[in-house]
Protein backbone atom coordinates (compact mmCIF):
# COMPACT_ATOMS: atom_id res chain seq x y z
CA UNK A 1 0.00 0.00 0.00
CA UNK A 2 1.45 3.29 -1.06
CA UNK A 3 1.25 6.31 0.61
CA UNK A 4 1.65 9.49 -0.63
CA UNK A 5 2.62 11.80 1.92
CA UNK A 6 2.32 15.30 0.58
CA UNK A 7 -1.81 14.22 0.58
CA UNK A 8 -1.66 14.22 4.41
CA UNK A 9 -1.49 18.00 4.59
CA UNK A 10 -3.10 19.02 1.34
CA UNK A 11 -6.46 21.19 1.59
CA UNK A 12 -9.59 19.74 -0.44
CA UNK A 13 -11.55 23.06 0.68
CA UNK A 14 -10.38 26.76 1.44
CA UNK A 15 -9.33 27.37 4.80
CA UNK A 16 -11.66 30.21 5.44
CA UNK A 17 -14.64 27.77 4.58
CA UNK A 18 -13.66 25.13 7.13
CA UNK A 19 -13.05 28.46 9.72
CA UNK A 20 -16.69 29.89 8.99
CA UNK A 21 -18.14 26.43 9.22
CA UNK A 22 -16.54 26.14 12.77
CA UNK A 23 -17.56 29.61 13.51
CA UNK A 24 -21.49 29.03 12.68
CA UNK A 25 -21.46 25.31 14.38
CA UNK A 26 -19.55 26.64 17.47
CA UNK A 27 -22.39 29.38 17.34
CA UNK A 28 -24.94 27.68 16.62
CA UNK A 29 -24.34 24.55 19.29
CA UNK A 30 -23.56 27.31 21.95
CA UNK A 31 -26.73 29.23 21.51
CA UNK A 32 -28.88 26.26 21.48
CA UNK A 33 -27.38 24.83 24.86
CA UNK A 34 -27.56 28.19 26.49
CA UNK A 35 -31.10 28.22 26.22
CA UNK A 36 -31.17 24.75 27.47
CA UNK A 37 -30.38 25.67 30.80
CA UNK A 38 -27.61 24.76 33.00
CA UNK A 39 -29.44 22.28 34.91
CA UNK A 40 -29.40 19.26 32.33
CA UNK A 41 -25.43 19.34 31.77
CA UNK A 42 -24.57 18.90 35.09
CA UNK A 43 -21.90 20.64 37.04
CA UNK A 44 -19.33 21.36 33.89
CA UNK A 45 -19.90 24.42 31.93
CA UNK A 46 -21.36 24.49 28.80
CA UNK A 47 -18.64 25.70 26.76
CA UNK A 48 -16.52 23.16 28.18
CA UNK A 49 -18.78 20.52 27.06
CA UNK A 50 -19.22 21.97 23.56
CA UNK A 51 -15.69 22.57 23.08
CA UNK A 52 -14.93 18.58 23.83
CA UNK A 53 -17.64 17.26 22.09
CA UNK A 54 -17.23 19.41 18.63
CA UNK A 55 -13.17 18.65 18.62
CA UNK A 56 -14.10 14.99 19.05
CA UNK A 57 -15.98 15.51 16.23
CA UNK A 58 -13.60 17.55 14.24
CA UNK A 59 -10.79 15.27 15.14
CA UNK A 60 -12.61 12.19 14.27
CA UNK A 61 -13.34 13.25 10.62
CA UNK A 62 -10.06 14.25 10.50
CA UNK A 63 -8.19 11.20 11.60
CA UNK A 64 -11.01 8.68 9.63
CA UNK A 65 -10.40 10.67 6.11
CA UNK A 66 -13.76 12.35 6.40
CA UNK A 67 -11.60 15.56 5.62
CA UNK A 68 -9.02 14.84 2.79
CA UNK A 69 -6.36 15.74 4.51
CA UNK A 70 -5.54 16.20 8.27
CA UNK A 71 -4.81 19.58 7.85
CA UNK A 72 -8.37 21.00 7.50
CA UNK A 73 -9.14 19.34 10.67
CA UNK A 74 -6.35 20.63 12.55
CA UNK A 75 -7.73 24.18 10.95
CA UNK A 76 -11.28 23.36 12.28
CA UNK A 77 -9.93 22.53 15.68
CA UNK A 78 -7.87 25.58 15.82
CA UNK A 79 -11.06 27.32 14.90
CA UNK A 80 -13.44 25.81 17.89
CA UNK A 81 -10.45 26.30 20.25
CA UNK A 82 -10.37 30.30 19.14
CA UNK A 83 -14.15 30.34 19.79
CA UNK A 84 -13.94 29.03 23.05
CA UNK A 85 -11.12 31.18 24.13
CA UNK A 86 -12.78 34.19 22.73
CA UNK A 87 -15.86 33.90 24.63
CA UNK A 88 -14.01 33.25 27.92
CA UNK A 89 -11.82 36.51 27.00
CA UNK A 90 -14.88 38.87 25.78
CA UNK A 91 -16.74 37.70 28.97
CA UNK A 92 -14.08 38.54 31.66
CA UNK A 93 -12.63 42.21 29.96
CA UNK A 94 -16.40 43.29 28.90
CA UNK A 95 -18.35 42.70 31.59
CA UNK A 96 -21.38 43.74 29.67
CA UNK A 97 -21.65 40.56 27.70
CA UNK A 98 -21.49 38.41 30.46
CA UNK A 99 -25.44 37.90 30.20
CA UNK A 100 -25.30 36.88 26.78
CA UNK A 101 -22.42 34.61 27.19
CA UNK A 102 -22.40 33.11 29.99
CA UNK A 103 -25.11 32.63 32.91
CA UNK A 104 -25.95 34.33 35.98
CA UNK A 105 -26.71 32.90 38.82
CA UNK A 106 -30.19 33.12 39.92
CA UNK A 107 -31.60 32.89 43.04
CA UNK A 108 -33.30 29.97 44.74
CA UNK A 109 -34.17 31.01 48.14
CA UNK A 110 -34.31 34.28 50.00
CA UNK A 111 -34.69 34.72 53.94
CA UNK A 112 -35.67 31.59 54.36
CA UNK A 113 -38.90 31.66 51.58
CA UNK A 114 -38.24 29.94 48.25
CA UNK A 115 -38.21 31.98 44.89
CA UNK A 116 -40.94 30.42 42.50
CA UNK A 117 -40.04 32.45 39.98
CA UNK A 118 -36.14 31.84 39.95
CA UNK A 119 -37.29 28.00 40.63
CA UNK A 120 -39.61 28.19 37.52
CA UNK A 121 -36.71 29.93 35.63
CA UNK A 122 -34.27 27.14 35.99
CA UNK A 123 -37.73 24.25 36.31
CA UNK A 124 -36.01 23.22 39.85
CA UNK A 125 -38.99 21.43 42.01
CA UNK A 126 -39.28 22.09 45.75
CA UNK A 127 -38.49 18.53 46.39
CA UNK A 128 -35.38 18.58 44.23
CA UNK A 129 -34.27 21.98 46.22
CA UNK A 130 -35.14 20.37 49.50
CA UNK A 131 -32.58 17.68 48.41
CA UNK A 132 -29.82 20.06 47.66
CA UNK A 133 -30.44 21.73 50.84
CA UNK A 134 -29.77 18.15 52.49
CA UNK A 135 -26.87 17.13 50.68
CA UNK A 136 -25.81 20.38 52.54
CA UNK A 137 -26.99 19.40 56.06
CA UNK A 138 -29.75 21.73 55.89
CA UNK A 139 -33.08 19.96 56.90
CA UNK A 140 -34.69 23.56 57.24
CA UNK A 141 -35.25 26.34 55.02
CA UNK A 142 -35.27 28.71 57.39
CA UNK A 143 -31.88 27.82 58.06
CA UNK A 144 -30.77 29.22 54.81
CA UNK A 145 -30.63 33.58 54.07
CA UNK A 146 -29.64 32.88 50.40
CA UNK A 147 -29.51 29.88 48.03
CA UNK A 148 -28.43 30.29 44.19
CA UNK A 149 -28.06 27.90 41.30
CA UNK A 150 -24.40 28.59 40.02
CA UNK A 151 -23.75 29.27 36.23
CA UNK A 152 -22.49 25.16 36.28
CA UNK A 153 -25.67 23.76 37.95
CA UNK A 154 -24.69 23.83 41.57
CA UNK A 155 -26.62 24.61 44.51
CA UNK A 156 -24.88 27.26 46.80
CA UNK A 157 -26.54 28.19 50.20
CA UNK A 158 -25.72 30.98 52.22
CA UNK A 159 -26.48 30.17 56.08
CA UNK A 160 -27.85 32.40 59.21
CA UNK A 161 -24.70 32.74 61.32
CA UNK A 162 -25.58 30.54 63.92
CA UNK A 163 -26.34 32.21 67.29
CA UNK A 164 -23.95 31.63 70.40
Amino acid sequence: MDVEWSSLFELTMPPLEIVVRGTLVYWFIFLLLRMAGRRDLGSIGISGILLLVLIADAAQNAMAADYKSVGEGMILIATLVFWSVAVDRVSYYVPATRPLLAPQRICLIKDGVMQRRGMRKEYVTEDELMAELRLQGIDDIAQVRRAYIEEAGDVSVLRYAKKP
